[in-house]
């Protein structure tokens, strides 16, 4: 029996990945990549499933074979770039929507902090839809080649394993070390960001700062209240800690 209504509700992340992970199948000029995260193995078998027989113009739907250090399950999509890309994106989302009952699917575009709305229009100004576009330059394309504004650039001076982002939720794993877990908060130009922050310089968690810098290295790291804020060559990262 194929799946129903809402049988994946609450187990897929809202925030579709794209063009995040290399393809499998081909150039990565020649092929988009989605990535969705589900809660649990077996969501994202039924995901992948869904998917591959559901839509011809999926090349292929794969899942993770293991658990993410975040706790969740990856489901790799891979379509052709071509000019049908964003509509094909579009139609496979509405598919997951029934699924999952979530009505309020955004995308993250190559790793970036920031997801977008998934329209049509926000596909086509962010994914490039012919193989000759993919890495010319554009305002999200340079973010994406240059930029700290990509998770795993931006903790470029980090000897970490694995960084996850799951909504809004980012996962830092160093190796023979627990992982820590934060919320984004905010992201930009570093006295642009550090402005928009109303807290007030925190001096009493001193042994946080101690523990953050041993654990990823050679960041200017503060804290404003409970915010935290990481500079890296004129950008900064603000994160809230969680408590795994």
């Amino acid at each position: 029996m194929g799946l129903q209504k809402e049988d994946l509700i609450d187990t897929v992340d809202h925030i579709i990945e794209i063009d995040s992970y290399a393809s499998k199948m081909g150039e990565d000029r020649d092929i988009v990549t989605l990535s969705f995260s589900t809660t649990t193995k077996e969501s994202a078998k039924d995901l992948a499933g869904f998917i591959e027989r559901g839509y011809e113009y999926v090349l292929d739907a794969d899942v993770t074979a293991g658990e993410q250090s975040d706790g969740t399950y990856k489901v790799f999509v891979e379509l052709e770039r071509d000019s049908t890309v964003s509509e094909n994106i579009m139609e496979l989302a509405n598919g997951v929507v029934n699924l999952t009952g979530e009505k309020d699917f955004r995308f993250r575009y190559h790793k970036q902090f920031r997801s977008m709305p998934l329209t049509v229009e926000e596909l086509n100004r962010a994914v490039p839809n012919d193989p000759e576009l993919y890495g010319v330059d554009s305002d999200i394309l340079t973010d994406m080649t240059e930029s700290k504004n990509n998770y795993t650039n931006f903790f470029n001076k980090s000897m970490l394993e694995n960084v996850n982002m799951w909504s809004n939720m980012i996962t830092l794993k160093k190796t023979y070390a627990d992982p820590v877990a934060f919320q984004f908060i905010d992201f930009g130009p570093t006295e642009k960001t550090i402005n928009n922050i109303e807290e007030s310089f925190n001096p009493n968690d001193f042994s946080e700062i101690i523990f953050l810098t041993k654990y990823l290295g050679d960041y200017n790291i503060t804290k404003y209240g409970t915010k935290l804020t990481f500079d890296n060559d004129g950008e900064t990262l603000v994160l809230e800690r969680i408590m795994l």
